[in-house]
């Protein structure tokens, strides 16, 4: 478990940098035998590349450190539960382990929408840890739309 928090304070740290671009601020570490592999922020609007998820980025960069597309026994550490996109890449990936600090009620695919991570269907499970620095996660997020609303109404 403190493992756990360490590196979910390494993903709350990427999401920042995401926050002060003006993005969704979600963070993303990827771990392999206890070593961060990769790191990755949402640049989606910075970017104009609607794929450029916080996971797919750290995902992208873990295959391109470890010169590999499988990431068997890696763990992937992401303040929100990923969407379908992201959870679809880690199956694809053999990523070991997702741990989301909190749930995504609009679009999670890790079992609060939808749960690719666990579908019969595919080759590959994953296992699943939620609530990892969940309050911290969920406010930030909350904290990030309610500026984006007020910004909205005063404009």
């Amino acid at each position: 478990m403190d493992a756990d928090i360490r590196f979910m304070k390494l993903a709350f740290e990427e999401a920042l940098k995401a926050e002060a671009l003006g993005e969704i601020p979600i963070g993303a570490v990827i771990v392999i035998d206890g070593e961060v592999v990769s790191k990755g922020y949402n640049r989606v609007e910075t970017d104009k590349d609607s794929t450029m998820h916080a996971e797919m980025i750290a995902i992208r960069a873990a295959e391109a450190a470890v010169s590999n597309s499988r990431l068997i026994g890696a763990t992937l550490y992401v303040t929100v539960e990923p969407c379908s996109m992201c959870a679809g890449a880690a199956v694809l990936a053999k990523i070991s382990r997702i741990v989301a600090g909190t749930e995504s009620d609009k679009g999670g695919a890790c079992g609060t929408v939808m749960n690719i991570l666990d579908c019969d269907e595919l080759n590959h499970k994953v296992d699943y840890t939620v609530g990892i620095m969940r309050e911290e996660c969920s406010k930030l997020m909350s904290d990030f739309f309610l500026r984006l609303r007020e910004k909205r109404r005063s404009s």
